[in-house]
């Protein structure tokens, strides 16, 4: 009996997780017939959500350890998905150029920042984004915005960890 109840526990418990993957990347859900509804109900409570100038909007969901992915949901005016996309590779580092792109977007390419602070001695505002690497390693892009919010600098670093010795950090 004990042993029975165990099972059942650990096929709920397992269920309960698989669908719990399911929605962190938007898993199940199909473009151009999946609806807002629908992405809320599998996905949650977007962190942010902006409007495009088509009409669009565009639904982030920071995800994983260190907030590594964010999927982009874009939503037509009509309330149904159009496409979901990871959004943080280093394939979208190529969309960024210094003196042109603008901190809105940044924002709309590649959601909300995890950390944001400011540094008055360089008058700049900079907005990190953990990231992965082509090879899964660890990186961070920190986007560096004047004051008048026009990109200044675009530094990809590797995390110091793999820099460190045996264990880790130091």
């Amino acid at each position: 009996m004990i042993r029975a109840k165990s099972l059942a526990m650990s096929l709920v418990l397992g269920a309960a997780f698989v669908s719990g993957c399911a929605s962190y990347d938007g898993r199940g859900l199909v473009p151009g017939k999946s609806t807002a509804a629908e992405v809320e109900q599998l996905m949650g409570a977007p962190a942010e959500k902006m409007v495009e100038p088509t009409g669009d909007s565009v639904w982030f969901y920071p995800r994983g350890p260190m907030g590594r992915h964010t999927y982009a949901v874009r939503v037509a005016p009509n309330g149904v998905m159009r496409d979901i996309e990871q959004r943080l590779t280093v394939e979208n580092l190529s969309k960024l150029f210094a003196g042109e792109t603008t901190a809105r977007d940044v924002r709309v390419l590649f959601g909300p920042p995890s950390r944001v602070f400011r540094n008055d001695r360089l008058q700049r505002d900079i907005w990190e984004y953990p990231m992965k690497n082509q090879i899964d390693m660890d990186y961070s892009l920190f986007a560096q915005f004047s004051y008048d919010g026009v990109l200044r600098e675009a530094l990809f670093l590797r995390d110091p960890k793999y820099d460190a010795g045996p264990g880790g950090y130091n």
